[in-house]
């Protein structure tokens, strides 16, 4: 395994494991949490380049959140244009590294012709690129699936064309667009796409324990990994993996660690959020937590009852801290 720090243009990042982006998910409370845990990098929801110049600035404030170092923000789009003025946009609200989606496999982004479907056509993707590139004076990464299908497994190339139009890291993901999540992530077909390129590159998908990243950088040869949905109820997790990649010692936080971190995400949730959105915003990750630390069905089944049931802020705390505290330190 490669000792050297990973660097993306002038950072030099601390650890191996970064934070996905995932819509609805790693909102700002949520990158907040897994910034403060550790986590060497973690990367805004996806922002879509024409929406962030022409909707409501509250609605892109909620998106891209606080500059947390390196402020990372992921745009996403299909037309040259809107990606170079919004690039401008995000400079000027303090971005350190741009990074371009071209992985979102989701039917409301690739019917729009972002996202992946940019993979099946890789002369408009790469002017897109260019475009952004050329409109930013900070790094720009590029997020990526294998391919479209088993039949355009592309990574390689478009890897190698973004490269030399000056993207300066990868991350891709071990599926095509076409498996959406199913099935088990190829990480060894990601190798190809080392060794088209010379920046540094992240394996991505089904990336859950420090095992998987393990051999996930040993199959694909990246320098990293991104971790996506084993992030679910565990911000803490890129911290942890990133920690023992590097050889140190593990977190080790104990329960009640745990729960003064979940009762900071509710809070997190509701100032950002306002009280009435941010209470329902907060319940699946309230799920993910429960999920994380009850294993027995029955038992997980009754608190994710109690906690998504109600809409009292006050009787949500209290059988938060009741969670934790039945299950001792």
């Amino acid at each position: 395994m490669n000792d050297k720090p990973i660097k993306i243009g002038n950072f030099n990042l601390n650890g191996k494991a970064i934070l996905a982006p995932m819509s609805g998910v790693t909102d700002f409370p949520f990158r907040k949490l897994a910034h403060q845990w550790g986590a060497p990098l973690v990367v805004s929801e996806m922002v879509a380049s024409e929406s962030l110049l022409t909707d409501n600035k509250d609605m892109n404030r909620r998106a891209i959140g606080e500059h947390l170092a390196p402020f990372v923000i992921q745009l996403a789009g299909r037309k040259a244009y809107w990606m170079a003025e919004a690039t401008k946009r995000i400079q000027d609200l303090g971005a350190d590294i741009i990074d371009i989606n071209m992985g979102c496999p989701a039917k409301q982004v690739t019917k729009g012709l972002s996202g992946s479907a940019l993979m099946r056509d890789l002369d408009h993707a790469l002017s897109l690129i260019e475009a952004v590139v050329g409109a930013s004076s900070v790094p720009v990464t590029l997020k990526m699936r294998l391919g479209w299908d088993d039949n355009s497994i592309n990574a390689p190339e478009l890897a190698k064309r973004a490269e030399d139009a000056g993207v300066q890291a990868f991350t891709v993901h071990g599926r095509t667009r076409q498996q959406f999540y199913k099935g088990q992530a190829d990480w060894s077909k990601v190798k190809a796409v080392k060794e088209a390129i010379s920046k540094p590159l992240f394996v991505n998908g089904d990336i859950c324990t420090l095992k998987d990243a393990k051999v996930a950088m040993a199959a694909s040869k990246a320098d990293g990994v991104m971790i996506g949905r084993g992030a679910y109820g565990a911000p803490w997790l890129p911290a942890q993996i990133s920690r023992q990649l590097n050889g140190q010692q593990p977190l080790n936080p104990t329960l009640s660690d745990y729960k003064n971190c979940v009762l900071e995400h509710y809070e997190h949730m509701l100032s950002h959020y306002g009280k009435k959105y941010g209470v329902k915003s907060a319940r699946k990750h309230l799920v993910w937590y429960v999920d994380h630390f009850e294993k027995n069905e029955l038992e997980a089944k009754l608190w994710r009852q109690r906690l998504c049931s109600t809409e009292n802020i006050t009787d949500v705390t209290k059988h938060l801290n009741s969670f934790f505290d039945e299950r001792g330190d």
